[in-house]
């Protein structure tokens, strides 16, 4: 349907765009005015759909975009218009894997920063532990809130919810219990989180996940799942895992990597595994982060029979040398005690191995006196660069950050910002307009959000202004809350929300509901 821009008129007292809408042969045209808040001129758009950019306007009224093309000159008030000379007009980049408390953090400037206008919570297989899902989201939303938000349903937390806990298999009465839960959260989130590497999740066998994933997919949510190892010599079972939930659902690997593994082919061998899968008709995705450093608790060094409080109390004092073997055994095989950086108090900024000299102990005794599974986070210097570029090249792999606003990992202010500066103007491995599609219209799809992640009329004006050569990923591993650089312009639902390094005045997210 072609729009064309008709005239400039007052509407209620506001100025509005009176937009002539061109239809098909034997239906009438009409005639609709909007108020216009903000056009936005001479820039390059670059509209997420991988399309080739163009010199274009963007007109936004409504939180909405009502119009892509050239404006007049002087059809809108200077007062609303942004000049985007020598800049490019994209849409809001949409992270489908992100963390953090918005009543702690309302802002999220972390994300608006880099560009981001839609993170995700409820993530590795964990959500608010409150009985009514909806209840805890519009209070979010009467809190408010920087960027949109997408939420997910965590397995592990239902799992706790309906009593099941550890137990390796839930009762008929707890399996109830628990798909009665899901089905109930589908109502307000776009599906459910696995976070099998973790307890409760790591308990959960196949019949359980095969049950849920009916669930999901009758409602047409999506399954994302921290798999069940990330590990190169597990990966493609826990792949199988989860394609084998395809058959009922849409489903998404969370921050796809592979620990130990090496080098291009290697990465090749595992795009492969999902596109058979594509060819064998279940609709997987999935997402990476652009670092070669994971984060997350402790416990990931330990076996499965001490992540908890109370098995690792047994196992210190009953089981201390078949422990401290596991603990050496797993860090070496994760690059040694230097490639783990701790990342909480009072430990903060350490590696494992450091700590150790500092105490004059070894570092698996730190990790069982001083330490204890619960009781720091972590970055793993585990992943193999190569490996990790040809995973994020695939054009069916999305832009995550896994970032948190306190994360000590650069990942969560940096993300987005790097793979312009890097990816696309550093080493050009990615051309702008694929970039942007990877980082919008593409987390959109794989999320099933249907009304923002590419620059269309009629979709929300989520919408960034920015120079590519000037973007900055300034977080570091040892300062990893430096916020990025190069974002002029952020814009969420048609309102300013970050501009020129400054907060915009008001929260302009919304809580986004399937």
């Amino acid at each position: 349907m072609l729009m064309s821009l008709i005239r400039l008129r007052v509407l209620r007292g506001l100025p509005a765009l009176c937009v002539l809408l061109l239809a098909p042969p034997g239906i009438a045209a009409t005639v609709s005015p909007t108020p216009v808040d903000l056009a936005i001129v001479n820039g390059l758009v670059v509209d997420g759909l991988g399309g080739e950019p163009r010199r274009a306007d963007v007109v936004v009224g409504g939180g909405r975009i009502l119009f892509v093309g050239r404006v007049p000159q002087g059809a809108v008030p200077a007062d609303k218009v942004v000049d985007a000379e020598g800049r490019v007009i994209a849409p809001g980049f949409i992270d489908p894997h992100s963390h953090g408390d918005p009543f702690a953090t309302p802002a999220f400037e972390n994300f608006l920063a880099m560009g981001v206008t839609s993170i995700t919570l409820g993530q590795d297989g964990s959500s608010p532990e409150v009985e009514d899902l909806s209840a805890w989201l519009d209070a979010v939303q009467e809190n408010g809130i920087g960027p949109n938000l997408a939420m997910l349903v965590g397995h592990g937390t239902l799992r706790s919810q309906a009593g099941i806990g550890l137990a390796p298999a839930p009762t008929p009465e707890q399996l109830r219990a628990l798909l009665e839960r899901l089905e109930r959260s589908l109502d307000v989130s776009f599906g459910l989180s696995l976070g099998l590497e973790y307890n409760p999740g790591l308990n959960a066998g196949f019949a359980e996940l095969d049950r849920l994933a009916q669930v999901v997919g009758v409602r047409n949510r999506v399954i994302m799942s921290h798999l069940r190892s990330e590990d190169d010599d597990r990966l493609e079972a826990a792949l199988d895992e989860l394609i084998a939930q395809g058959r009922h659902a849409r489903v998404h690997v969370a921050h796809l990597k592979s620990v130990y593994g090496k080098g291009a082919a290697r990465a090749a061998q595992i795009l492969a595994r999902l596109e058979a899968a594509r060819a064998e008709g279940v609709a997987i995705g999935a997402d990476v982060y652009p670092y070669s450093a994971s984060y997350t608790g402790i416990a990931l060094l330990f076996p499965e029979w001490a992540k908890t409080e109370a098995d690792f109390a047994i196992a210190r004092r009953d089981r201390r040398e078949a422990l401290a073997g596991h603990l050496r055994r797993r860090v070496e095989s994760r690059n040694g005690p230097e490639a783990t950086l701790l990342g909480t108090p009072p430990h903060t900024g350490k590696t494992l191995a450091e700590l150790a000299r500092e105490l004059g102990k070894p570092y698996e005794d730190v990790l069982i006196d001083d330490i204890g599974p619960q009781g720091a986070s972590a970055a793993y210097f585990v992943m193999d660069e190569v490996l990790q570029t040809t995973l994020l090249l695939d054009p069916q792999v999305s832009i995550c950050s896994d970032g948190h606003p306190t994360g000590f990992h650069p990942r969560g202010h940096g993300a987005f910002a790097k793979v312009i500066e890097e990816h696309v103007v550093g080493r050009r491995l990615l051309g702008l307009a694929e970039a942007v599609r990877k980082m919008t219209s593409l987390p959109a799809a794989q999320l099933g959000l249907k009304d923002r992640g590419s620059i269309q009329v009629g979709l929300a004006a989520d919408l960034l202004v920015f120079d590519p050569q000037r973007v900055r990923a300034t977080a570091t591993y040892a300062a990893p809350f430096q916020l990025a650089e190069g974002f002029d312009l952020v814009i969420v639902n048609g309102r300013i929300a970050r501009r020129d390094g400054t907060l915009g005045g008001t929260l302009a997210g919304r809580v986004l509901r399937p």
